[in-house]
């Protein structure tokens, strides 16, 4: 009887670890490998492209290669008119800087510059995992040293993202930038990837955090270099002083509203909290373009050349 029901045990502890195995190898290729997900609506080109029409004969592609050796690609687009101002566009996840037109145009209208990269893992950029902002936190600090090369010492640069673009530039505010970055716009960003992760696991699948979330952040640090708990958009805020609009739409069922106040209460600078009613993920501009350019427009002015 005592073997049967060690056998029993046995049987069961190895069930349990290859079904835990399974999900946690699921999870990661679901979430952090690069590549089409089914869970994602596929962006329509030629629509994409119409969003364009305003840079024609003024865009030129530009690389760097990341702190590991990846090559990563950006778009530069020059305005008609001489400026020294820069914003750094950053897209969302299993999108690219393709997708970022209207953004792109918005900040062009203001009179900028606009670089708009394809992070890691996706766009033409190399990589084989999704850093979820954590990873390209780094790169985008290189990107912000090309801008600098390009323009030069007396260069003004802002930092806008949307989705994980969002959480990218909140996770790069916490790195020592250089003063000539000014502000910083995040529209629908995480607070953190294990918070997101989680929302996920259980919106999507209905399943809890423990043990799948923790076993996958564990393997993803082995894998791709990071873990979900060290990717925190609101520990980087803590360090940050410079101003900060947040935009969030109060529908968003991608990225819960609630994900916004803790961004809020944890950056040190000036900061300014839209909310879009209505809006679901990543379309506050898309409900209301006028009033988000309002608002961008009067945060620029308000804390341009200040700090």
């Amino acid at each position: 009887m005592k073997k049967k029901l060690i056998i029993i045990f046995l049987s069961l502890f190895v069930t349990i670890l290859i079904a835990l195995g399974f999900g946690v190898n699921y999870l990661f290729h679901y979430a952090i490998v690069s590549g089409k997900k089914d869970f994602i609506k596929a962006e329509n080109p030629e629509k994409l492209e119409q969003q364009w029409n305003f840079s024609d004969g003024y865009s030129e592609d530009i690389f760097i290669t990341s702190n590991d050796g990846l090559k990563l690609k950006g778009r530069y687009i020059k305005n008609k008119i001489e400026t020294n101002k820069v914003a750094i566009v950053a897209h969302g996840y299993m999108s690219e800087g393709f997708a970022m037109g209207n953004y792109a145009k918005m900040f062009n209208e203001l009179g900028y510059d606009v670089l708009v990269p394809d992070n890691r893992g996706h766009g033409d950029s190399e990589g084989k995992y999704v850093g979820f902002g954590w990873l390209d936190r780094l790169d985008y600090v290189k990107w912000i040293d090309e801008v600098l090369e390009l323009k030069g010492k007396s260069t003004e640069i802002g930092l806008f993202g949307v989705s994980m673009g969002a959480s990218t530039i909140m996770m790069t505010s916490g790195e020592k930038l250089p003063p000539q970055v000014k502000w910083l716009i995040a529209d629908c960003g995480f607070d953190s990837v294990a918070n997101e992760l989680t929302y996920q696991l259980k919106n999507m699948f209905q399943l809890p955090a423990f043990p799948l979330i923790p076993l996958t952040s564990a393997y993803t640090k082995v894998k791709a270099g990071y873990s979900f708990y060290e990717a925190n958009a609101v520990n980087q805020l803590k360090k940050n002083e410079l101003p900060l609009l947040l935009i969030h739409g109060d529908d968003d069922d991608f990225v819960p509203l609630e994900s916004v106040y803790p961004l809020y209460e944890a950056t040190k600078g000036p900061k300014e909290l839209e909310i879009f009613e209505g809006a679901k993920h990543a379309t506050s501009y898309n409900s209301n373009s006028k009033k988000y350019k309002k608002i961008v427009k009067n945060f620029l002015l308000a804390h341009e050349k200040k700090n």
